[in-house]
């Protein structure tokens, strides 16, 4: 019986038969959003992110998928209790999408800082009128998880002579722009330090809620939240209630809890507040170099190499650096 591959992701036909070419004699299923709860339960290799409920407990209980490969970098979508107690391999798209989330922060940050939603504004009600602006240049910036897209905005900054501190869970192989590299557990000097709090950490059990009241009432006064990872990551009542305090000077935020973010609330009213609604990852060329992870590592998988990305620890949601799996973007993956 020839192994079946179910994508959801939004692959035309040019990613299909890279796919089919990678894997010859596979069955290639592309189950999109409105079918992949019924034909996941069939694959053998999954690759591609769900938005739509999926029962993983049945999938596991029904023993075929051997792998899962995610086109986000986030695992929250898939690492259940039960997919990651299973022996089923798992490799994230870390990396994949750093440029386009490295570039979109760039933009809120540097959006923010010239008060371009001010400017705005008053254009639409036609005021030339001039208002106060803040630098990015030469600010000191915090990075929170310095893996792929945390080094690639690391690279970015470093251009605008930002002083970049960073706490990550490894803290190993400090690139020469980032000043510090601290391990997590420095996480409340880091607040104290900055004036620009970014991040970049994947969803798992000891990250939800760890921006709460306790966390912010540790930053800099005066500071910028930028949330460019997951919207569970911050507490948003705790936020709201900063931001209205003047406590913080204001947040950007590419994503929220939950998505879609209700029209009630308060966060979109604040004007110190930009919001932009999770598109960090698009890019003309995602689909294509998302194909191109998941074939070399179809290729891996077939040759019996470590795979790329692989996630080693599921708990964590990410793979570890220095742990012996090849991780994308790195000189040397093939």
């Amino acid at each position: 019986m020839p192994p079946q591959i179910v994508l959801c992701y939004p692959v035309e036909a040019k990613h299909i038969e890279r796919i089919a070419a990678a894997m010859p004699g596979a069955e290639i299923v592309d189950a999109g959003q409105e079918r992949i709860a019924t034909e996941i339960v069939a694959a053998d290799i999954f690759c591609g992110h769900a938005k739509v409920p999926v029962d993983w407990d049945e999938v596991v209980r029904n023993g075929r998928l051997r792998w899962i490969q995610s086109s986000a970098a986030g695992m929250d979508h898939c690492l259940v209790p039960s997919v990651i107690e299973s022996d089923i391999a798992v490799t994230s798209a870390s990396g994949v999408l750093a440029d386009q989330v490295a570039e979109h922060t760039i933009a809120l940050i540097t959006g923010w800082c010239r008060s371009l939603p001010v400017f705005f504004r008053a254009q639409q009600k036609r005021e030339f009128i001039r208002r106060p602006t803040r630098d990015l240049t030469r600010s000191t910036v915090g990075i929170v998880g310095l893996g792929g897209v945390g080094r690639r905005l690391a690279r970015l900054l470093s251009v605008f002579d930002a002083h970049i501190l960073a706490t990550d869970m490894f803290p190993v192989d400090k690139p020469p722009c980032v000043e510090a590299l601290w391990p997590a557990d420095r996480l409340d000097d880091l607040l104290a330090a900055v004036d620009i709090l970014v991040l970049c950490v994947p969803l798992n059990d000891t990250t939800r809620g760890m921006i709460d009241a306790a966390k912010l009432a540790k930053m800099k006064p005066g500071a910028l939240l930028v949330n460019v990872a997951r919207g569970p990551l911050v507490v948003e009542p705790d936020l709201v209630a900063a931001l209205d305090a003047g406590r913080l000077a204001g947040a950007v935020m590419d994503v929220t809890e939950p998505e879609p973010l209700p029209p009630a609330s308060r966060l979109w009213a604040l004007p110190n507040v930009i919001i932009t609604p999770h598109v960090g990852g698009q890019s003309s060329w995602r689909i294509d170099n998302m194909t191109d992870l998941f074939c070399r590592n179809l290729s891996r998988w077939q040759a019996g190499l470590p795979l790329i990305n692989y996630l080693a620890d599921k708990r964590l949601g990410f793979p570890i650096r220095g742990g012996g799996a090849p991780i994308w973007g790195e000189p040397c993956v093939p």
